[in-house]
């Protein structure tokens, strides 16, 4: 198991979850695909299926009507697994955060490992973000690559 772990550590995979925003932030995840980012680059791709993913990206506002859905896909993960806040809305709840059916921050919601502030969040913050993440990543494998060993 400690040879699969860090070979994810070495090259994760991303799924993004959209929790409804304005798609600012939306747009600027993907922009980080384009060439002139290239996050491909740190061996990162970019997924559809959380099963499969190490790192999940999460914009926009957390609410009662996607709450589930959002936890839903978090459990899918499997562990370790590293959560990115991306933008004001999933930091904080944004513009949006006194609003009756807003939940402020997805860290109400699920653990959060990095939070990446901006309205909207640049491409080079998110990459910065996405890069602190694959440090937790990593130290979360050696975790629990000590555990599995005894340690």
């Amino acid at each position: 198991m400690g040879l699969i772990n860090n070979s994810r550590a070495k090259s994760p995979w991303v799924v993004h979850f959209d929790c409804g925003s304005c798609n600012g932030c939306d747009i600027e995840v993907l922009a980080c695909l384009t060439p002139l980012y290239d996050i491909e680059r740190f061996g990162i791709l970019n997924i559809g299926n959380p099963k499969h993913a190490d790192i999940l990206l999460v914009t926009g506002t957390v609410n009662p009507r996607n709450e589930r859905v959002l936890r839903n896909v978090y459990e899918q993960i499997p562990e370790p697994k590293v959560v990115v806040a991306i933008g004001a809305c999933a930091c904080t709840g944004g513009v949006f955060a006194d609003c009756y059916n807003v939940i402020q921050g997805i860290d109400k919601v699920i653990p959060v490992d990095v939070y990446v502030p901006g309205c909207a969040a640049r491409p080079e913050a998110i990459i910065d973000g996405v890069v602190l993440g694959l440090q937790k990543f990593g130290e979360k494998v050696a975790k629990m690559n000590s555990k599995a060993v005894g340690n």
